[in-house]
C-alpha cells in the first residue's frame, strides 16, 4: 500500500519561505500525479497545487500562484512545493495526495479530494510574526 509522507512544515514570519517534501518510502511516484491540499481550521480542505506524473504539467490554486512552486525530483522520488513570500492566510495542515495510473502522463487531475486515492499523515505550517 502507497503511503506518503510529507515533511519540511515548521513556523516561519509573514514574508518567509518553506519547502515541503513528500515522499513514500518503498514506493515509486513515478506513475503518480501528485497534488498538494491544504486544510485550515474550521475550513475545507482545497487544492493548492498538482503536477503531472511526467512533471511536464502544473496546476496552482489563484491564491499561491507566482508564489509556490511545485516540483518533482524522480531520482529522489520526491515532490516538492516551495512557498515563498508566505502570508498568515497560508497557515493550514499541508497535505500531499496521489492519483495513479499505470503510465506516465502530462494529465494534471483536478482538485477533487475523492479523485485522489493515497494521502498523507499532513505537516503544519503556521505563518505569524
Amino acid at each position: 500500500q502507497l503511503q506518503l509522507v510529507e515533511s519540511g512544515g515548521g513556523l516561519v514570519q509573514p514574508g518567509g519561505s518553506l519547502r515541503l517534501s513528500c515522499r513514500a518510502p518503498g514506493f515509486t511516484l513515478d506513475y503518480y500525479a501528485i497534488a498538494w491540499f491544504r486544510q485550515a481550521p474550521g475550513k475545507e480542505r482545497e487544492g493548492v497545487s498538482c503536477i503531472s506524473s511526467s512533471g511536464a504539467s502544473t496546476n496552482y490554486a489563484d491564491s499561491v500562484k507566482g508564489r509556490f512552486t511545485i516540483s518533482r525530483d524522480t531520482a529522489k522520488n520526491t515532490v516538492f512545493l516551495q512557498m515563498n513570500n508566505l502570508k498568515p492566510e497560508d497557515t493550514a495542515v499541508y497535505y500531499c495526495a496521489a492519483w495513479g495510473l499505470s503510465y506516465q502522463t502530462d494529465y494534471v487531475p483536478e482538485f477533487k479530494l475523492n479523485d485522489y486515492d493515497h494521502w498523507g499523515q499532513g505537516t503544519q505550517v503556521t505563518v505569524s510574526s
